[in-house]
């Protein structure tokens, strides 16, 4: 069982920077693979990014909208997941879930991949 709360969403100007974390709880957090999905009013919950699991360090994914501006790592020491945005635009508003599966090195775009959920961070771009 892991339970997962995103912290550091917020207000910014297009352009700025938010730095979003997923901490984990529960043991073996080293073992998921962790995704970021986004989810605005009245849209879907798409795939944002990810870092999935393997013995010696998993890989990055991007969704082609935020390749070259947003950044996930992860810091096995801390239990947490972080999803570093620049460049943000308008249309980034929306709130940012974290999902984890213990394992996870496939499928990491889609959301029915994941077990876990956390409860969502709002972002929120000015033009």
């Amino acid at each position: 069982q892991v339970q997962l709360v995103e912290s550091g969403g917020g207000l910014v100007q297009a352009g700025g920077s938010l730095r979003l974390s997923c901490a984990g709880s529960g043991r073996s957090f080293d073992t998921y693979g962790v995704g970021w999905f986004r989810q605005a009013p009245g849209q879907e919950r798409d795939f944002v990014a990810a870092i999935t699991w393997r013995w010696n360090g998993g890989d990055a994914h991007y969704a082609d909208s935020v390749k070259g501006r947003f950044t996930i790592s992860r810091d096995n020491a801390k239990n947490t997941v972080y999803l570093q945005m620049d460049s943000l635009k308008h249309e980034d508003t929306a709130v940012y879930f974290c999902a984890a599966g213990q394992y996870l090195s496939v499928a990491w775009y889609a959301s029915t991949t994941y077990d876990y959920w956390g409860q969502g961070t709002q972002v929120t771009v000015s033009s």
